[in-house]
């Protein structure tokens, strides 16, 4: 097939994609067999002139060498190379016992998957419960506010990814990134994801994802076990002999992966008890912030603002403080979606983005949030966990001790009132809102630098500041404040069969980047121990 780069296409131009390809290689249209995308982005930088730009394969009728010399000296197009998948041969050692994976979050799921699809029959321990239990337990909690500390955003089946925005972009360049996109899509996620520049699936579908890969799993002979937390590793000269499960059963690994997520605390705790080598790692911490939806649309898209063509639009800001050299930026933006009640632990509240895959909610949220490095809390390894519980517990307070989280305008934030209710959209926190200065629940540091930063992002996106923009606090979980340290094999470097990977080892940021680390990591278990 030809690949053509960089075509542009404007975004009322309705003629199909055969018919535009075959122009741009300039051959009859009946020449063009096939047209298959292979990326597309969208380009608004010019406002009145916004378009779609695509990479496209094309298969033809004429021989490909003769297209290409009346081609000649036109760099965007070229023979597409054929995607070939590495072939996986097993290594010569023998594995006593099967692999044993820990959490049913992106990187467990996939690292499972992998095993399974080469017979290694791997043991899935989830401390969580099932998807659809987990989704009604989920939704009480947001109701009612009866927290339940076993099954909530953060812990279940498909992990804190599975009640999120479901984005799929990743900053890392891994070849291995189409297989897992082709697992996802094979597993109901929609085909567009394979070609879209900012793919999402959106927590309803990602649902229905994550059962059919769980079934998938016990269908090649894994075992997917719930409400199991690993409370204790046996460990013998360095070397892992088995793990123990709710401290009652004990099950025998020489290969376990650890997929945690970066909000299981007690297991963090549990292996810097046990001597597993770990670092404190820096994260970030704010707040949410919601528009209306169109307020950004229109900061994005201009006079083209609601084009049938044209899907919420998103943004990113950053910020950067001359005086303390501190940075507020925006993280995990929700198109169309709304702000969640995310915490994992009694007396502490949390907030996180989530959109349903059409992100039609109306309203805009994001993270914006300051970073914080281990120096702020004292470099202990388990320091961080400690500073994020800290301000999760004063939110509690604020909010009124019943799950409702602390809210401020923007108005009222930056005079240093509180109490303000005219809102540009209606809180979608639930189970509810309690006006309160977020100053009391947040790091000086932190809210200075987003003081600054607010009237900075005013500039870029006009009504980003407006007084009636809702901030609801806190935001705290944007990765791990822990990394548990591995080598190029994935194993932990002092405690041998122990594999520490995902967002929760410190490896990943997000559902892609934590689904290939469980991958690879599977892949090097592979070579290097068979069945």
């Amino acid at each position: 097939m030809l690949r053509i780069i960089n075509m542009r296409v404007l975004l009322d131009n309705e003629t199909s994609l055969n018919k535009l390809a075959a122009k741009r290689l300039k051959i009859p249209p009946q020449a063009v067999l096939e047209v298959v995308i292979v990326r597309r982005a969208l380009d608004a930088r010019r406002k009145s002139n916004i378009s779609f730009v695509y990479t496209l394969d094309v298969k033809v009728a004429l021989p490909e060498g003769q297209v290409l010399s009346r081609l000649k000296g036109d760099k965007d197009i070229s023979v597409a190379k054929e995607y070939v998948p590495e072939v996986i041969v097993q290594g010569q050692d023998t594995l006593e016992h099967p692999p044993v994976v820990i959490g049913f979050g992106p990187a467990g799921m996939l690292a499972a998957l992998t095993l399974a699809q080469h017979g290694y029959k791997p043991i899935l321990l989830e401390r969580g419960r099932n998807i659809e239990q987990r989704t009604r337990d989920v939704s009480m909690f947001w109701q009612t506010g009866q927290f339940d500390a076993i099954s909530n955003v953060q812990f279940g089946e498909g992990g804190a990814g599975t009640f999120s925005d479901g984005k799929l972009t990743t900053r890392v360049n891994d070849p291995l990134m189409r297989q897992v996109l082709d697992i996802l899509i094979k597993a109901g996620a929609p085909e567009e994801i394979a070609y879209l520049h900012k793919p999402h699936i959106g927590t309803d579908k990602l649902r229905e994802i994550v059962k059919s890969i769980r079934q998938e799993i016990i269908a090649l002979g894994g075992r997917v076990e719930f409400e199991s937390k690993v409370t204790n590793i046996d460990v013998k000269e360095g070397q892992l002999k088995g793990i123990v499960v709710n401290g009652t059963t004990y099950i025998p690994c020489c290969a376990a992966l650890f997929a945690i997520g970066h909000s299981a605390r007690d297991t963090y705790e549990m292996l810097h008890q046990q001597g597993v080598a770990m670092e404190a790692k820096a994260f970030s911490m704010g707040v949410r912030i919601e528009h209306p939806q169109e307020v950004i649309d229109t900061s994005q898209y201009g006079i083209s603002a609601g084009h049938p063509q044209l899907k919420a639009a998103d943004y990113a800001l950053v910020y950067h403080a001359k005086d303390t050299g501190r940075t507020a930026y925006s993280f995990c933006m929700c198109p169309g979606g709304l702000v969640v009640a995310a915490s994992s632990e009694i007396g502490g509240v949390v907030t996180n983005g989530m959109s349903l895959y059409k992100r039609a909610s109306g309203v805009a949220n994001s993270a914006l949030v300051v970073n914080v490095t281990p120096e702020d809390f004292g470099g202990e390894v388990l320091g961080g966990i400690n500073f994020q519980r800290k301000y999760e517990q004063l939110a509690f307070v604020c909010g009124g001790g019943n799950y409702h989280a602390p809210l401020q305008t923007v108005g009222d934030f930056l005079a240093g009132t509180t109490g303000s209710t005219a809102f540009a959209t209606k809180p979608s926190y639930r189970p509810g809102v309690q006006a309160a200065d977020l100053r009391q629940c947040l790091p000086d540091f932190v809210t200075n630098t987003l003081a600054q930063a607010l009237p900075d992002f005013e500039r870029k996106i006009k009504g980003f500041a407006s007084p009636e923009a809702v901030m609801i606090g806190v935001e705290t979980r944007t990765s791990a404040p822990v990394r548990i340290l591995r080598g190029s094999d994935y194993q932990s470097l002092n405690t041998k069969g122990l594999y520490p990977i995902g967002e929760g080892a410190g490896y990943a940021g997000g559902i892609m980047s934590a689904a290939l680390d469980g991958l690879n990591s599977a892949i090097s278990i592979i070579k290097k121990s068979k069945v």
